[in-house]
């Protein structure tokens, strides 16, 4: 009899876990007993901000009726972990990116997850951090605490296995919206993300490698475009230095160079670049070449 029993509760819980297989709804029924194989998640982009509020700010503005995020990490508080809330559930569009391109697509709102961390950013003497950074003024970023960046390692993992988000899909807000956005900033620890397998890094060998070459026959900033828009910037490679290439060049130093984000180009940006190209758009890298015969090292 208690087996009898425990065989029910059993299936009564295998039930419970698969829901029905027939809805009824107002004018038809559905019917979910063939289930298909080929389908994938709506998802391909995860993006990290912060919040540039404290975290009730954050909450407010991020709740309210013209901005949302998927996920919110605030800092933590009496040595305790933070907690991470959940704002729109992953399967619902949230309003993160705004205008935004990323290797070919655009609007990544509709394809993406946003995890908010609560941050200052910087603290700035002028209006704008280029104003800044053209009277060479000193800049100070907010820190990112130890137990904020392990939470969101955690919530990133579970993300990135849950929809098979590519390592070049992991982005920042400045990488996507290079005119408009600058966070999560040059303080933001992607080099610890990506040795937790979050993200792309360029390998040092490669890096200097390249350097070595771009020393002798350094790129022109026409192909140094190239190479950004193969990298996944929303860029044309018109050979000025326009306000997109500043942004994009001061976004990818962020990240990959962060002890120098002016938004002028180097060899030593072009040789990071190339490394990551070579490493994770093989493709794309091989197509760079092929337009100048300069742009490519001895091996």
């Amino acid at each position: 009899m208690i087996r009898c029993f425990a065989i029910l509760l059993l299936a009564l819980g295998l039930v419970a876990c698969t829901g029905p297989a027939r809805e009824q709804h107002e004018g038809y029924r559905v019917d979910h007993r063939h289930v298909a194989m080929s389908h994938s998640s709506r998802v391909r982009h995860l993006v990290i901000h912060y919040t540039d509020a404290d975290e009730t700010k954050s909450l407010v503005a991020l709740t309210g009726p013209s901005v949302s995020s998927h996920y919110l990490i605030p800092p933590p508080r009496d040595g305790k972990p933070p907690p991470v809330y959940q704002l729109v559930e992953e399967t619902r569009r949230a309003w993160h990116a705004g205008a935004s391109g990323w290797a070919g697509r655009e609007n990544l709102n509709d394809t993406s997850i946003g995890i908010e961390i609560v941050n200052a950013g910087p603290t700035l003497t002028f209006a704008s951090l280029e104003a800044a950074l053209a009277a060479d003024a000193p800049i100070t970023w907010a820190s990112f605490p130890d137990a904020q960046i392990t939470a969101l390692i955690a919530l990133a993992r579970d993300i990135i296995a849950r929809h098979a988000i590519s390592p070049t899909a992991v982005v920042s807000h400045a990488e996507i919206a290079p005119t408009r956005k600058i966070d999560p900033g040059p303080a933001f620890p992607w080099q610890r993300l990506h040795a937790a397998g979050i993200g792309p890094w360029p390998d040092p060998a490669r890096v200097a490698r390249h350097r070595r070459h771009f020393a002798k026959a350094p790129p022109s900033l026409e192909h140094l475009q190239q190479g950004l828009a193969a990298w996944g910037f929303a860029l044309a490679a018109t050979g000025r230095p326009d306000a997109t290439t500043r942004g994009a060049l001061r976004a990818f130093q962020m990240r990959y160079r962060p002890d120098d984000y002016r938004g002028l180009p180097d060899i030593g940006t072009a040789a990071r670049l190339w490394a990551l190209l070579e490493e994770y758009r093989p493709e794309a890298y091989a197509r760079l070449l092929e337009s100048a015969d300069s742009l490519a090292p001895a091996p």
